[in-house]
């Protein structure tokens, strides 16, 4: 079952086009539901998969903010290879930072960040969401309890080094945020227990965007497409792009 709920996913509908990015240690699961509701009200989506995610632990501790980003521009390149030629982002967490970013670097109708950070949390931090990924992944693998404990000491003793360059990566992100001009819609939860909110407020000031919008949900986490409010995010998200100006 886990195979067939980690696949990245193409839902083709619309003319119309959103490419879903999911957060760091995540997997397209995190979007699908406002994938099939978009679906529902005529827009294609697509959620690729980064390189590492959804897939063992041991995979992702040797992958780097390079080759997610590759993976952001291969999902972009997807749509405009399947001949969707107005291309939406919407991107959760760590995926909110990449659709800033493709935000600088191609033609975007609009861009939808959800929880996502302009700050990071040292590296120790961020490391303890990478074990918590290892143990939940080995434990829905059916392993025993003394296994997820060894082979998790194992990868705490090695380590991720590239999460200095996420790092790096997020502030650089935050650092040309006046590049971009892209209708933007910013979603934060007020309860974020992963990231500062305040990050929000960066976002939302920084860009030079003439529209944008900003939308604070009192009853989420940080995992805001799967929380209480999920429904209520999925009409906010859905009136934003109703907004912006599609040719078809």
């Amino acid at each position: 079952m886990r195979n067939k709920e980690i696949q990245p996913f193409f839902f083709k509908a619309g003319p119309r086009a959103v490419l879903l990015l999911h957060g760091f240690t995540g997997s397209s699961s995190d979007v699908r539901m406002l994938g099939r509701f978009l679906e529902k009200n005529g827009y294609t989506s697509h959620a690729p998969h980064y390189k590492g995610h959804g897939v063992a632990p041991e995979q992702l501790v040797e992958t780097s903010p390079k080759d997610w980003w590759q993976d952001v521009l291969k999902g972009y390149e997807t749509l405009k290879n399947e001949g969707y030629n107005e291309i939406a982002v919407a991107g959760l967490s760590l995926g909110g930072v990449f659709a800033l970013k493709l935000g600088m670097n191609v033609p975007l109708k609009g861009i939808v960040t959800m929880c996502s950070p302009m700050t990071m949390r040292t590296t120790d931090k961020m490391f303890e969401g990478v074990l918590k990924y290892a143990q939940d992944f080995k434990r829905f693998e059916g392993k025993e309890e003394p296994q997820i404990i060894e082979e998790v000491e194992q990868l705490r003793q090695k380590g991720m080094p590239s999460l200095v360059e996420l790092q790096q990566f997020i502030s650089n992100t935050r650092k040309e945020l006046d590049f971009i001009y892209t209708p933007i819609l910013v979603v934060q939860s007020t309860n974020d227990e992963i990231i500062d909110p305040q990050s929000a407020h960066i976002i939302y000031d920084e860009v030079e965007s003439l529209k944008k919008d900003i939308a604070w949900f009192d009853q989420s986490s940080h995992v805001i497409t799967l929380d209480k409010e999920k429904e209520l995010l999925h009409k906010i998200v859905f009136d934003f792009l109703e907004s912006l100006d599609w040719n078809e």
